[in-house]
């Protein structure tokens, strides 16, 4: 094996909990080789190694390896696992996984991953740990619902009125029910409300990122984005160079219409839902209380009476995208009043 490879070379690795495998062509010989590295040995060989891009699929753990082995001077890149099946040929294994991310890594139009830092990692995993416990929160009090509705006992809909109306005919339900299942109702309980404690503590968490984020905050002045929404699009949108522009990052979380045409003909049908949902419906939520409320955007209010609110929603959320996106890359802070213009128009002006 040479071991002075070219600041060229392009390596692909297959990425797992213990056993790497790696892909790349030899620049002076142009021989395809292989190999397979234990997690102990991995770093040791690209220590050895030239500048050089090492390519991966942006999986469990790829963020942890991209950084290790950008402190180790080389490029690391990940690509969307999505578009490197598409390049396995034959049956699917771990050298044909490695071949596949090496032929993708050589297609420039496929969009990379940004590589997520130690502290972005960590507000997403307050974010996906928050996330878990409203989760488990709302399976059981769903769980409570249709256990109680096999004794006859209909509760209202809706997480709050539900449990308060348990709470309000307790006694009466109780008096209906076997010992063994109202000490079953006292435990669900008591499991909820140790859901939305450990759901309050990490938001608690999230807060303080927000206070110490200086992206965080500026991306909390947009109408409708909270502290929730700040600190996840902070830690997601990174420094905004994976973007071309705000709707490419819109069309990244899947706040963009999908469009299907043949023959010149284009039909525009419902937002594709691709990307982060949780992200998405952190925008969406926000952007639903923003029409909600007293002072909603003018455009919005006009819209509202051509299409129906969801339409609305929807149309502001993907604004909201834009422009967390604009403030992020071009590092601004909050303008209502800002009007973006074209850089085509704004050289125009600028020469008029």
């Amino acid at each position: 094996m040479n071991a002075t490879t070219t600041a060229a070379t392009i390596y692909a690795v297959d990425t797992a909990k213990n056993v790497m495998q790696v892909h790349w062509v030899d620049p002076d010989s142009g021989e395809i080789r292989r190999k397979k590295l234990t997690r102990a040995k991995f770093c040791d060989f690209f220590a050895q190694r030239q500048r050089a891009r090492i390519a991966m699929e942006a999986c469990g753990g790829s963020h942890h390896w991209a950084r290790t082995l950008g402190s180790l001077g080389h490029q690391a890149e990940l690509l969307p696992a999505a578009q490197v099946r598409a390049f396995v040929h034959g049956n699917k294994d771990d050298a044909a996984d490695a071949r596949a991310i090496w032929l993708a890594a050589q297609h420039g139009d496929i969009r990379r991953v940004s590589i997520k830092s130690g502290d972005q990692q960590t507000a997403l995993s307050l974010h996906r740990a928050r996330k878990h416990w409203v989760d488990v929160r709302t399976a059981s009090v769903n769980m409570l619902r249709g256990l109680l509705y096999e004794f006859g006992i209909v509760l209202p809909k809706g997480r709050e009125a539900g449990l308060k109306a348990l709470a309000e005919r307790r006694a009466a339900i109780d008096a209906q029910l076997p010992a063994p299942m109202v000490r079953l109702i006292d435990s669900q309980l008591q499991a909820i409300r140790d859901c939305e404690q450990h759901a309050r503590d990490l938001e608690a968490e999230i807060a303080q990122l927000h206070q110490s984020d200086e992206v965080a905050r500026r991306l909390r002045q947009v109408p409708g984005i909270g502290p929730l929404g700040c600190t996840a699009l902070s830690a997601v949108l990174g420094d905004g160079s994976a973007w071309h522009n705000g709707r490419q990052f819109s069309g990244f979380l899947g706040l963009v219409p999908r469009h299907s045409g043949t023959g010149g003909k284009v039909s525009i049908g419902r937002m594709s839902k691709r990307g982060d949902p949780y992200v998405r419906n952190l925008l969406i939520s926000g952007a639903r209380s923003v029409l909600s409320g007293a002072h909603p955007p003018e455009w919005a209010t006009q819209m509202r009476q051509r299409r129906p609110f969801n339409v609305v929603v929807v149309a502001l959320a993907h604004k909201m995208a834009r422009t967390a996106w604009a403030l992020v890359a071009h590092q601004r802070s909050y303008a209502p009043q800002w009007v973006s213009v074209p850089p085509d128009r704004a050289v125009a002006l600028a020469t008029s």
